[in-house]
């Protein structure tokens, strides 16, 4: 996913395979093999027979939108349940970011 979103790899080019990443990351091949799965019925990914697993076109726009709105529905509501739990101001928090 991190090479979608970071245009590490651009639309049309193929993947690492599964026994690659699995290696770099330290992973299960079958985790890998998950992960893939869910980006290909995201339609960020595109299998290939018998030549792997491509980036598919608008992959970057697409997955951007799904993980904005992941974001806004899961992670950002405990955020901010957090930023008010511990009484701190959100201009603070962005100044402190700036410093």
């Amino acid at each position: 996913m991190a090479l979608i979103l970071n245009k590490t790899t651009n639309e049309g080019e193929a993947l690492p395979s599964v026994r690659q990443i699995a290696t770099d990351l330290s992973v299960n091949p079958l985790t890998v093999t998950k992960a893939y799965q869910s980006l290909v019925e995201l339609g960020v990914v595109e299998k290939r027979r018998g030549l792997g697993m491509f980036v598919a076109e608008g992959a970057h726009k697409i997955l951007l939108n799904h993980e904005r709105e992941k974001f806004l529905t899961e992670e950002w509501p405990r955020i901010r349940t957090q930023i008010e739990a511990l009484d701190l101001n959100l201009n603070e928090l962005l100044k402190e970011e700036g410093k």
